[in-house]
């Protein structure tokens, strides 16, 4: 399994002074273990948000020792800026990323807000999962009256600090600390100067939308005692409306504090939407900080669904769509690479799947062990899917094949998926035997070293098998594909539909090989006996419907 990261998302109320900025970075990067993966600073809002990815224990170490930087170098009495903002490190959530739990998340935010209260001398809340009441979770609730209205704000008992003195410091203010889920931060730019504007628009799509007001204009207060609220059109959406002088125009500012309920399109659209009832127009958009991948692919989709379009492509042209469509690339250049949270990462890694064609052969003939038939297994899978995904994207839109083209769309789009899965084996294969290598080299020289050292060989040997088995499963849905694209799919197409499934029948002979050969090393005989009876049954499916896609290929091709 890959090691547990966490994404720690810092703000810090400094977007001017390079200097304070990289003392901040350096602060991070100084700790063993962290990647920074954004420095995104604004000199309007007067604010930095930093973005890294760490294990849990040097995420806590390298945000406190950021949150220090802050202490000794900012000084909130002299800070201005359009941000709402309580303090010289103004809020920092921990994000579950890769096994990592959000509990697991909400006690790193406490160890941290526990160090800075007692080390540091700051007040610190905790807010969102980690927050110690529900008054609290709020990050809007905390921050309101924000640093000018903080000095009199901690004198109520209410808002006594979580952990830290609960006096006010003019220099650093007060800090917030929490843990959350991924929140993306996201600007839609407009066609006007009018923050007013803006901040219509904002109140109209924000799920906390707008105070009722009675025909004089007061506010409506309900049985409760609360103002009553018209809600907005987003749920899990904050947004706000400003003016951003150094692009010349108004902006929408919204937080998806959960894109997977409102989407980065869908919030988009929405702006669009409300701002053509003003007469205005989007002229673009920018993220502020990083994105889930999944969170651009599914723009893709959306937007190439729209056209008509097959969505079955490669995930590098939804991506492009998704800029395209969204405008990101309106305000300044935009870098999948730089601002894409899962290509951060693996640009910081040595991947097989990312060398060229004859790297990785060249890679393969070398005389170390892998990448071996494991991997190259993997790769026959992903390039049979790719072809009947291609063969399927080659229907859609052609002339005498309208009846098929919905359903070539949604085999594209499979096809596609399943292509992924298989190239992402390709590396999981190498990992897998080498941390069998590494097992082996475990010291052996007392009884219970010998002992620790066979049971990592035969969980290793276990985990080595368990990869080409699982490329075995997935042979039979890409022969689906296979089959599907030969008889309804282009004619023109169907030796690549035939070649589909030659490769897809070498990726299950190679991967049984494989899963074979690993088991020949293993004690557990359960583990064996099962292993082997599912094989032995995909491998005879996989053949049979191998052998269908050729009769079907050679009735289209005649």
């Amino acid at each position: 399994m890959s090691q547990p990261l966490v994404e720690c998302v810092p703000n810090f109320s400094e977007g001017r002074d390079r200097a304070v900025i990289d003392a901040i970075t350096a602060a991070m990067r100084s700790v063993p273990g962290v990647t920074v993966l954004d420095v995104d600073p604004g000199a309007d809002t007067n604010r930095t948000v930093f973005t890294f990815v760490a294990p849990p224990d040097a995420a806590v170490e390298a945000a406190f020792r950021a949150h220090k930087v802050a202490v000794e170098r900012i000084d909130m009495s002299k800070h201005h800026g359009e941000h709402p903002r309580m303090g010289a490190a103004d809020v920092t959530p921990f994000v579950p990323l890769q096994g990592v739990t959000m509990q697991d998340c909400v006690q790193l935010a406490r160890r941290l807000g526990e160090r800075v209260g007692k080390e540091l001398g700051v007040p610190v809340y905790l807010y969102e999962e980690a927050a110690t009441a529900d008054y609290r979770r709020n990050l809007s609730e905390i921050r309101s009256g924000e640093y000018e209205g903080f000095a009199v704000k901690i004198k109520d008992p209410k808002w006594k600090p979580d952990f830290g003195p609960a006096e006010f410091n003019p220099k650093t203010g007060a800090f917030v600390i929490g843990a959350r889920e991924f929140l993306v931060a996201y600007n839609a730019s407009l066609n006007t100067r009018d923050t007013k504007l803006a901040m219509e628009i904002a109140t109209k799509i924000r799920e906390s939308g707008v105070l009722k007001k009675d025909e004089k204009g007061n506010k409506i207060i309900g049985p409760d005692g609360v103002p009553e609220r018209i809600p907005g059109r987003f749920k899990q959406m904050k947004a706000t409306g400003w003016y951003i002088d150094d692009y010349g125009r108004a902006q929408v500012s919204m937080n998806l504090t959960n894109y997977k309920v409102t989407s980065v399109h869908a919030a988009l659209e929405g702006v669009r939407d409300e701002a053509s009832k003003l007469g205005l127009v989007v002229t673009g958009s920018e993220l502020v900080g990083l994105i889930p991948k999944d969170a651009m692919l599914e723009a893709g989709r959306y937007y190439l669904k729209k056209q008509g379009r097959s969505w079955g492509v490669p995930e590098r042209e939804l991506i492009h769509i998704a800029i395209l469509s969204l405008g990101l690339g309106e305000l300044s250049p935009f870098d999948p690479k730089k601002k894409i949270i899962e290509m951060c990462v693996e640009g910081a890694m040595k991947r097989l799947v990312d060398r060229t064609v004859t790297d990785f052969v060249d890679e393969c003939s070398m005389d170390s062990p892998a990448p071996g038939g494991g991997s190259v297994a993997a790769l026959s899978g992903g390039l049979g899917a790719a072809l009947a995904n291609m063969v399927a994207n080659l229907t859609v839109g052609k002339k005498g094949y309208e009846g098929v083209w919905e359903e070539m769309k949604q085999v594209a789009a499979e096809a596609q998926a399943l292509k992924d899965k298989f190239m992402a084996a390709i590396d999981r294969d190498t990992d897998a035997f080498n941390k069998v290598m590494d097992a082996f080299k475990l010291p052996k020289s007392t009884p219970e070293q010998k002992d620790a050292r066979n049971a990592a060989i035969q969980e290793g040997t276990k985990q080595a098998t368990l990869v080409p088995l699982e490329v075995l499963r997935m042979v039979p849905r890409g022969l689906a594909f296979a089959l599907a694209v030969a008889e309804r799919g282009n004619k023109n197409s169907a030796s690549d539909a035939g070649v589909a499934a030659l490769s897809l029948r070498t990726a299950a002979e190679g991967a049984w090989l494989n899963v074979r050969i690993n088991l020949a090393g293993i004690t557990d005989e359960a583990f064996k006996t099962e292993v082997r009876n599912e094989g032995l049954a995909i491998l005879a499916k996989a053949r049979e419907d191998a052998d269908k896609v050729d009769q079907a290929v050679d009735k289209a091709i005649g």
